[in-house]
């Protein structure tokens, strides 16, 4: 594996960081998988685009579900835990975005309207930035081996 690679994967056992991985994990999981198999979700997500002005509408409807939900899967695992982050962290500060700008409550079903779970997982895509997978994680135990 490249020195790269090694670095990105390289993490310590702890219990927090993979608390907050696993978390993560579930959230962006979840929430990819509700965009694509939710109709009223799906419908929401996409008035959230259009009124936030984001461009390539219909590519995003399909790329970001399926992008939270391989970041989903790949926090869970704990593989490449701070690429993953970082993708899920791209992903938050869009939705700040999005939350700042777009005003109909209607388009925020299951969340508030204020950006609160976006920055709270951003925070979050941080940590696990900083401190990597953590125990029970397949990063974790491809270090261990080198």
């Amino acid at each position: 594996m490249s020195r790269i690679l090694v670095a990105v994967r390289k993490t310590v056992p702890g219990r927090p960081p993979a608390v907050v991985r696993i978390l993560l994990g579930l959230l962006f999981l979840t929430t990819g998988l509700m965009k694509i198999l939710v109709p009223d979700l799906r419908a929401a997500f996409s008035g959230q685009l259009t009124a936030a002005s984001i461009p390539f509408h219909e590519w995003n409807m399909w790329v970001v579900p399926v992008a939270e939900v391989l970041a989903g899967i790949l926090l869970l695992v704990g593989l490449y835990s701070r690429m993953a982050a970082f993708a899920a962290a791209t992903m938050m500060v869009v939705a700040t975005y999005v939350h700042l700008v777009v005003h109909d409550p209607d388009l925020f079903p299951l969340q508030p309207e204020a950006p609160t779970i976006p920055i709270v997982a951003l925070l979050l895509c941080a940590f696990v930035l900083w401190r990597g997978g953590g125990s029970w994680s397949a990063d974790l135990r491809s270090t261990a081996r080198e």
